[in-house]
C-alpha cells in the first residue's frame, strides 16, 4: 500500500529543471491521514510481535528490493529534484547501507541485557530492554528525498514500529515508491505507508493523537510548527533542521584535498544541502593558496539537467530569493564576488559564487543560504577560526582540515556542532554506526546508529528479587538497629575521601 487513501483533490509534482509535470497525488486529508494511522496501529502489533528475526529478514529484503530498483529510485529522484542522476545514485546507495545496519544491528542495541543492580539491591536481578513505540511518523524533506527520510524510516521499522510516512511535497514521488517497494516484500499488513500532500497533511501527521513519535527534516521555523502541533498530545519529536556548517583550514593542511571537499560540501546538490559547508575560515598563511585552488575548481562547474551537470536546479522555487538576497546584502556591505555574482542568478540555477570579505554580520554569514555558494575568510590562526565557526544559533555539523592530528581532534572536540569531519566532507554520513543530529537551531535527538536505533524506543527496566534479605528497608517493619547498619554498609562503600 503506497499512499493510504484517494481524495478528489491533487497536486503535481514538477521537474525544477523543465517546468514539467512528473506525476499527479492525492492530497491527503485529515481524516485520510487517520485512517493510515488507525491501520498504522493494527500492523504495529503484528510487526512488534513478528520478533528480531522475522523483521530482520524481511527488511533485508525491503533492502535487496530497493537495491534491485537503484536505477528507477535514483531517475525519478533526478526528475523530482533536478540533481544529477550519479548524486541520486550515491544517495540511494546510503540509504540501503543504512537500512542494512538497521536491519542486522536491532536486535543487539536494543535486546534485553542484565543489569548488575549495585550491592544496596544485590538481590534482584535486573533486565533493562528497549521497547517499540508503536507508530511513528516520518516527515522527510525534498533535497534528500531518500537518504535522508531512511535514516528515520529505517530505525523505526528495525526498533519494531510501523511507519507513516509523509514527503515533500516537491519530492511524493519517492516516497510513494518507497513505501511499494516494502509492500511488496511485506504484503501481510501495511507497516510501512506513504501520505502524500501539502503542508497540512503533515500538520494532520504530527497532531495525530495515534502517533507515538515524529521524526521531521526540514527548516527551523518549520520545526517550531511541528513541535507545536505535537505538543498537544505530548507527542515526542526528533527534529534535524538547518545549517550554517563551516569548514576549518589550518596552515599545515592538504590544500589541494582541503579545496576538493569544501567545494563539493559548497556546491553538490546545488547547495541544498543541511549539512553542506556555507562558510569557510583559513588561516591567513595558507588563504592566497587555498583560495586559488578553490576558485580555479570553481569555475570550472557548470550547473544543468544533462549528464554532465556539476549539480542541477534550485529545487524549491521560493529558495532563489534568499539565495540572491544574500549575495546581494554581501556585495552591499563590500564582499567581493571572486566567482559569480548577482548575475550568477539565473532561474532556475544558481551558478558557483565565491565570496571574500564578507563582514560577519552579513545574512551570507549568519543565515542558511542553501544555495551554491560560499563565503571565504582569512583568520590568524584556528582559535579565531573556532570562535568564527561557533558564533552561530546553529550546530549540525563541520568539516576541519589539518597535518596535525592531535591539534584537529581538539577543534573537533570544541566545534559547536553534533558531527564533525577531519581530512574529508561529512564522512559521518556514510557511516551507519554513528549517530546524526545537531545542538541549537539545528535540532535535537539522534538518528542513525545505535543512538538512532533506541531513538524509537522507550528503554523499559526490570527488576526480579532473586532472594529474599535479612533486612527489608521497604517495610514498615523495618527497625532501628536494620537502618544502623544499613547506613554503616552505605558509609564503607561511598564515605571515601578521593584525592586529587
Amino acid at each position: 500500500m503506497s499512499v493510504a487513501t484517494e481524495s478528489t483533490s491533487t497536486f503535481e509534482s514538477l521537474n525544477p529543471a523543465t517546468g514539467e509535470v512528473v506525476a499527479e497525488h492525492p492530497v491527503q486529508d485529515e481524516k485520510a491521514v487517520g485512517e493510515a494511522v488507525e491501520r498504522a496501529r493494527e500492523a504495529a502489533e503484528w510487526w512488534q510481535a513478528l520478533g528480531w528475526k522475522e523483521r530482520r529478514v524481511r527488511l533485508l529484503n525491503f533492502k535487496g528490493s530497493l537495491t534491485r530498483n537503484l536505477n528507477r529510485m535514483a531517475e525519478l529522484i533526478h526528475e523530482e529534484t533536478g540533481k544529477p542522476v550519479q548524486d541520486a545514485q550515491l544517495e540511494t546507495i546510503m540509504a540501503i547501507t543504512h537500512l542494512d545496519w538497521a536491519a542486522k544491528n536491532a536486535q543487539k542495541v536494543l535486546g534485553p541485557r542484565s543489569v548488575f543492580p549495585g550491592m544496596v539491591a544485590i538481590n534482584q536481578k535486573c533486565v533493562l530492554e528497549y521497547q517499540s513505540l508503536g507508530v511513528v511518523g516520518v516527515i522527510g524533506p525534498w533535497n534528500y528525498p531518500i537518504f535522508t527520510p531512511m535514516g528515520s524510516i529505517a530505525y523505526a521499522l528495525a526498533a519494531g514500529n510501523a511507519v507513516v510516512f509523509k514527503p515533500s511535497e516537491f519530492t511524493p514521488g519517492v516516497g510513494v515508491l518507497l513505501a511499494e517497494l516494502f509492500a511488496a516484500v511485506v504484503p501481510e499488513r501495511p507497516v510501512l505507508q506513504t501520505v502524500t500532500g501539502l503542508g497540512a497533511t503533515g500538520g494532520a501527521l504530527a497532531s495525530h493523537p495515534g502517533i507515538n513519535k515524529i521524526a521531521f527534516t526540514g527548516s527551523t521555523r518549520t520545526a517550531k510548527k511541528v513541535m507545536a502541533a505535537c505538543a498537544e498530545n505530548l507527542t515526542p519529536i526528533v527534529a534535524e533542521c538547518g545549517g550554517k556548517d563551516a569548514c576549518i583550514v589550518d596552515a599545515d593542511a592538504d590544500l589541494d584535498a582541503a579545496a576538493d571537499a569544501a567545494l563539493w560540501g559548497a556546491m553538490s546538490n546545488a547547495g541544498q544541502t543541511c549539512i553542506g559547508v556555507e562558510r569557510i575560515y583559513v588561516v591567513d598563511s595558507a588563504y592566497d593558496a587555498f583560495l586559488s585552488k578553490l576558485t580555479d575548481k570553481a569555475k570550472d562547474l557548470r550547473p544543468g539537467f544533462d549528464r554532465e551537470a556539476a549539480y542541477g536546479p534550485i529545487t524549491m522555487p521560493g529558495q532563489m530569493d534568499i539565495i540572491e538576497r544574500h549575495i546581494k546584502d554581501a556585495l552591499d556591505q563590500g564582499a567581493t564576488a571572486v566567482v559569480g555574482g548577482a548575475e550568477s542568478v539565473r532561474k532556475p540555477y544558481v551558478e558557483p559564487v565565491v565570496l571574500t570579505g564578507v563582514p560577519d554580520d552579513s545574512s551570507a554569514v549568519c543565515e542558511e543560504t542553501f544555495g551554491p555558494t560560499i563565503t571565504v575568510h582569512k583568520v590568524k590562526d584556528l582559535e579565531e577560526a573556532l570562535e568564527k565557526t561557533n558564533k552561530t544559533n546553529y550546530g549540525l555539523a563541520g568539516t576541519i582540515f589539518s597535518g596535525n592530528k592531535a591539534r584537529a581532534m581538539d577543534v573537533a572536540r570544541r566545534m559547536r556542532s553534533g558531527m564533525t569531519s577531519i581530512n574529508a566532507f561529512a564522512a559521518f554520513a556514510q557511516v551507519a554506526a554513528l549517530p546524526f543530529g545537531g545542538v541549537g537551531e539545528s535540532g535535537f535527538g539522534r538518528i542513525h546508529g545505535a543512538d538512532g536505533l533506541r531513538e524509537f524506543t522507550r528503554p523499559k527496566a526490570i527488576t526480579r528479587q532473586r532472594f529474599a534479605v535479612p533486612m527489608n528497608l521497604t517495610s514498615f517493619s523495618r527497625t532501628e538497629k536494620e537502618m544502623a547498619r544499613i547506613l554503616q554498609m552505605v558509609n564503607m562503600l561511598h564515605a571515601k575521601h578521593y584525592k586529587r
